[in-house]
């Protein structure tokens, strides 16, 4: 009976120092946006995974290797850096792509994992742009610096992805 007292007794002072070591949380930007394009003219861009740089107005350069199957990567030169992404999944029928992050900037992005979906569907106007990412931040310790913070990553990731969309729908929307 004192052992099991001594232990609920350890536990009660225990447990508020675990719930502070608890570690950084997923994060999750997710944006969509329709084109006055036909799905199979926004897949087109959205398969060649090295293609990234002919319609994201914030990608510099792509190095890819590995065509656009499933274990291609790509290197994407970014204002402030690099960051090394491998293709996870094609679904030609679906029109997603899934890829993550496979060697970190957090110059660059200020995250330090992050895996990424984009999906065309048919929509009334064209095509419905579904880009999903998760992610945690960049420091991954209890006290993160502000521009490595959860905020941080959110904001990066959000922006990402936006500018994206609309370089591609510039890209491909019939006037």
């Amino acid at each position: 009976m004192l052992q099991r007292l001594a232990l609920a007794f350890g536990l009660l002072l225990l447990g508020p120092l675990l719930a502070l070591a608890h570690g950084p949380t997923p994060q999750r930007a997710d944006e969509t946006l329709v084109i006055a394009a036909p799905p199979e003219a926004v897949w087109a861009q959205l398969v060649k995974f090295g293609g990234i740089g002919d319609w994201h107005p914030l990608v510099k350069k792509v190095a890819s290797t590995g065509g656009d199957a499933a274990g291609a990567e790509r290197v994407l030169t970014l204002e402030k850096g690099d960051v090394t992404e491998g293709l996870d999944e094609v679904d030609t029928a679906a029109h997603r792509i899934s890829y993550r992050l496979l060697t970190e900037n957090a110059e660059a992005i200020p995250v330090s994992f992050y895996t990424q979906t984009i999906e065309v569907k048919p929509d009334a106007a064209g095509s419905l742009v579904s880009w999903s990412a998760r992610f945690y931040r960049a420091d991954t310790t209890n006290e993160p610096p502000e521009d490595r913070n959860d905020e941080a990553a959110v904001a990066a990731m959000t922006d990402f992805i936006k500018q994206g969309l609309d370089g591609l729908k510039a890209k491909v929307a019939t006037k």
